[in-house]
C-alpha cells in the first residue's frame, strides 16, 4: 500500500505544478491576447467599412501578428509586417497578371516575394509575411477586392495594431525586463542546486552531470543580454516613454549586475570539477545555500525584506566557508574566492554600493544599506508606481542540503 501512495502523491505534486505552470503562462499571455482579439475585430470592422462587398482578411492579419511581439518590439513588429504585406500583395498581384490564375501563379508569387525581401535584407518574419500575403493575394484574387484594396486592409491592420502598442496599451518595460531577470536568476539557483548535490556524488558521472547543467545558463543570460540591448532602443524609438526613462536605465543597471552575477555563479561551478572528493563534499552545502539566496531573490524582485535575506543568507554561507591559506592548492584558492565573488555580486545585485561590498563581506560594515527596489511604473509616461503587487501561485521551490 505504501507504493501506491507514494506514486499517487508524486503524481499530485506534479499535476499541480502543471496546472501553476499552464496558469502562469496563460497570465502572463492573457493581456496579449485579449488585445489581439480587439485590434483584429476593431481592424475587421473599420476596413469592411471603408470598402463595401469585400472580405478585408488582410486587416486582422496585420493586426494580430503585429501586436504577437514581446511589448517593446511590437512597434518595430508593425513596421517590419507592413513591409512584408507590401512586398507580398504586389508580388501577388504581378503573379495573378503576368500568369494564369492557378497553381503556378502562387508558386511564382510567392517565389518572387521571398526573393525580393532577401534581396533587401529584410529578417526572417518580414520574408514569412510576404511569402504568406503573396498566397493569399493569388487565392483570393476577386475584382471587388484590388491590390489598392489589399494595401489599405493592411495598413488599417497596421495602424490599429500601432495604436494600441504605443499610445493606448504600451508595453511595461520594466515589468517585462523583470520577468526575465527572474527567469535567469531561477535558472542560476537551479543549476547551483544541481551542482551543489553533485558535489556529495563521487565518480566521473557526477562531474559529467555537473558539465552538462552549465549549458542550461546559456538561454537566460542570452535573455539578458539581448534585453539589455533592446530596452534602450525601444524607449529611443517611442516618444511616450521619453517622459519617464529613469525606471528603465535603472532596470538595465540591474541587469548589468544579473550578467556579473551570471558569470560568478558559472565561475563557482566550474572551478568544483578540479577538486577533490573531501574538498567536493565540504563546498557542497556552500554551493547548495548560495542557490537558496537566488531562489529568495527570484521569488520578489521588488522586495526589500527578500533581499535583506538574502544578503544576510550568502553572508553566512561565504563566512562559514572562510578565506583562502596561502598553503591551499590553486584550485582551492580559486574555489574561495569563487565562493566569494558569489556573495559579493548577490550583494551588489541587492543595491549595496560596490565600495562597501569588501568591508560587508570582511565583517567590518554590520549593517549594510540595501535601498528599497523601485516600483514597476504602471504606464511608461507616468512615474507613479502602485505600492501592491499581485502574485499568482506558482510551484515552491526549496533549495536545501539533502
Amino acid at each position: 500500500m505504501g507504493e501506491p501512495l507514494i506514486g499517487g502523491r508524486v503524481h499530485g505534486q506534479r499535476l499541480r505544478h502543471l496546472v501553476v505552470e499552464t496558469s502562469e503562462r496563460l497570465s502572463a499571455h492573457a493581456s496579449t491576447i485579449i488585445l489581439a482579439v480587439i485590434a483584429a475585430v476593431l481592424s475587421w470592422t473599420i476596413a469592411g467599412g471603408l470598402i463595401n462587398d469585400h472580405y478585408p482578411f488582410f486587416a486582422p492579419i496585420a493586426a494580430v501578428i503585429a501586436l504577437n511581439a514581446s511589448g517593446g518590439e511590437r512597434g518595430a513588429r508593425a513596421l517590419q509586417l507592413l513591409a512584408g504585406v507590401f512586398i507580398g500583395i504586389l508580388c501577388g498581384e504581378a503573379a495573378v497578371f503576368f500568369t494564369a490564375f492557378d497553381t503556378m501563379a502562387m508558386a511564382v508569387a510567392m517565389s518572387l516575394a521571398m526573393m525580393v525581401a532577401v534581396a533587401v535584407g529584410a529578417e526572417r518574419i518580414v520574408i514569412g509575411q510576404a511569402a504568406s500575403s503573396a498566397i493569399l493575394t493569388t487565392i483570393f484574387v476577386t475584382g471587388s477586392n484590388p491590390g489598392p484594396g489589399r494595401l489599405v486592409d493592411a495598413l488599417i491592420g497596421a495602424g490599429v495594431a500601432l495604436l494600441f502598442s504605443q499610445l493606448l496599451f504600451p508595453a511595461r518595460l520594466v515589468a517585462l525586463l523583470r520577468r526575465i531577470e527572474e527567469d535567469a536568476l531561477n535558472e542560476m539557483a537551479r543549476m547551483l542546486d544541481a551542482v551543489g548535490h553533485s558535489l556529495e556524488q563521487d565518480g566521473d558521472d557526477a562531474n559529467e552531470q555537473m558539465v552538462n547543467r552549465l549549458g542550461d545558463l546559456s538561454r537566460p543570460m542570452a535573455e539578458l543580454s539581448r534585453a539589455r540591448e533592446s530596452s534602450m532602443s525601444t524607449v529611443r524609438l517611442s516618444t511616450l516613454r521619453w517622459g519617464d526613462t529613469e525606471p528603465v536605465m535603472d532596470e538595465d543597471e540591474i541587469i548589468e549586475r544579473l550578467i556579473l552575477l551570471g558569470e560568478s555563479c558559472l565561475f563557482l561551478a566550474r572551478t568544483t570539477t578540479s577538486m577533490g572528493d573531501e574538498e567536493r563534499r565540504e563546498l557542497a552545502p556552500i554551493v547548495c545555500d548560495m542557490a537558496a539566496v537566488l531562489a529568495i531573490l527570484a521569488d520578489d524582485l521588488s522586495s526589500r525584506q527578500a533581499r535583506e535575506q538574502a544578503v544576510e543568507q550568502a553572508l553566512t554561507a561565504a563566512r562559514g566557508y572562510g578565506a583562502a591559506s596561502p598553503d591551499d592548492d590553486p584550485v582551492t584558492q580559486a574555489t574561495h574566492l569563487a565562493v566569494e565573488m558569489v556573495a559579493s555580486d548577490i550583494m551588489v545585485f541587492a543595491g549595496i554600493r560596490f565600495e562597501d561590498v569588501e568591508d560587508v563581506l570582511q565583517g567590518e560594515m554590520e549593517d549594510p544599506t540595501i535601498p528599497s527596489p523601485q516600483g514597476e511604473p504602471w504606464l511608461p509616461w507616468l512615474s507613479w508606481r502602485p505600492h501592491w503587487r499581485l502574485r499568482w501561485g506558482r510551484p515552491g521551490r526549496s533549495f536545501k542540503r539533502r
